[in-house]
């Protein structure tokens, strides 16, 4: 694997971090900008809707420069936009970064997910995607409590310089590694919209969409959950925080490993193993030996789904995937949307927090769905291409 690729995985951790890091330095921001708990989470909202619309509308707008000089400009907003933020006193500056920034990291996702994709070649694609959402696992583990402990002690203001160090570095990385140059074969816009009249390609993003709500729906409520219904002191919480984004690393790494040769049934497996984990939950809420492996399972389960729907995306768009990776970018997001607030619909409503693990075992189940619809779609697509061919 070329190690351009794995400098693109760590370009990811940067920009990663700064997606997870507020979840942990609310109280601070909230504090030091005189504004509410909910007003500060907002922010973390406006970050998900940046990346929604940023990935494929940026797609096409830099279609045809070269990739590395996209990358680039992508990371030197990114790292202003937390300056900016790491300066202001003010909450809607503040919401403002969040949102530009969100905007351009999501075009940063698109076109660095395209380039991994030419540097692995065809036959390592979910390997290549492994490592590159690799570098948002890592996050978990290592970005997320590193911006919160930084912002307990020096400030939430510190959280951000870091994120703006780290983007710079990856900009030097990029300028390093990455060829310059545009792509012998530009690409074309209608070639790329062609490309996206298919079937396969919005059942790969309903795949997305689904397993990903599916995640964040326990993800997001897990803090109350634990030290809830589960009855586990809150010092705990972070510990299995981290064992949760180890299992996700470990899946991830096993999927990009499988998921080039054997696809569907890797999802199948990460999405039984999701489906299983979020029943259990939802059985053994409040008998800790079953909640917390049953966490673990879902981030273990859910991530190894990562590199087969990357994969299953760049298959099916052919010679036109730039924007099909961006509107696949844009269906994480809006699992990550949809699954916490099917989530707090069902706490408003007095479900409980066991509610969370059967929404995330409903969603697995409608995920699994799509795999028979596509493969029975592509026995269909084979047969005709069969018969006007002759064979």
């Amino acid at each position: 694997m070329s190690r351009a690729v794995y400098l693109l995985g760590l370009a990811i951790f940067a920009q990663g971090t700064s997606e997870l890091m507020l979840a942990g330095l609310l109280p601070e921001i909230a504090t030091g900008l005189g504004v509410s708990i909910p007003a500060a989470g907002l922010l973390i909202s406006a970050f998900a809707v940046g990346m929604l619309v940023g990935a494929p509308i940026l797609a096409v707008t830099t279609l045809r420069w070269s990739r590395r000089a996209a990358m680039l400009a992508f990371l030197t907003i990114f790292a202003l936009t937390h300056v900016a933020g790491a300066l202001t006193s003010s909450y809607g500056v503040l919401l403002a970064t969040r949102v530009a920034g969100a905007f351009v990291y999501a075009g940063f996702w698109a076109v660095a997910s395209v380039t991994a994709i030419e540097l692995a070649g065809p036959q390592a694609r979910a390997k290549a995607m492994s490592i590159l959402a690799g570098g948002l696992t890592v996050a978990t583990i290592v970005g997320l409590p590193a911006g919160t402990l930084l912002g307990q002690h020096l400030g939430w203001r510190s959280a951000f310089w870091a994120v703006a160090v780290l983007s710079v570095l990856a900009i030097v990385g990029v300028l390093a590694t990455i060829p310059g140059g545009r792509s012998e074969h530009l690409p074309r816009l209608r070639d790329e919209v062609r490309s996206m009249v298919n079937p396969q390609l919005w059942l790969a993003y309903g795949t997305t969409a689904l397993s990903t709500g599916a995640i964040l729906v326990v993800f997001s409520y897990l803090a109350p959950l634990l030290t809830g219904p589960t009855g586990l002191s809150e010092v705990w919480v972070p510990v299995i925080l981290a064992l949760y984004g180890v299992g996700a690393l470990l899946g991830i790494t096993v999927s990009g490993r499988t998921a080039d040769r054997r696809p569907f049934r890797t999802l199948v497996i990460s999405l039984g193993g999701v489906v299983a984990a979020a029943v259990v939950l939802a059985l053994a809420t409040s008998t800790p030996w079953l909640a917390v492996p049953a966490v673990i399972g879902i981030g273990t389960f859910g991530f190894a789904t990562n590199p087969a729907v990357n994969s299953r995306v760049f298959s099916v768009a052919g010679s036109a995937p730039t924007l099909a990776a961006a509107f696949n970018i844009s269906a994480f997001n809006v699992g990550i949307t949809v699954g916490p607030w099917l989530g707090g619909l069902a706490l408003d409503a007095g479900a409980g927090y066991p509610s969370v693990g059967w929404i995330g075992a409903a969603l697995g189940v409608l995920a699994l769905g799509t795999i028979p619809l596509a493969l029975r779609i592509g026995q269909r697509e084979y047969a005709s291409a069969s018969a006007m061919t002759g064979v």
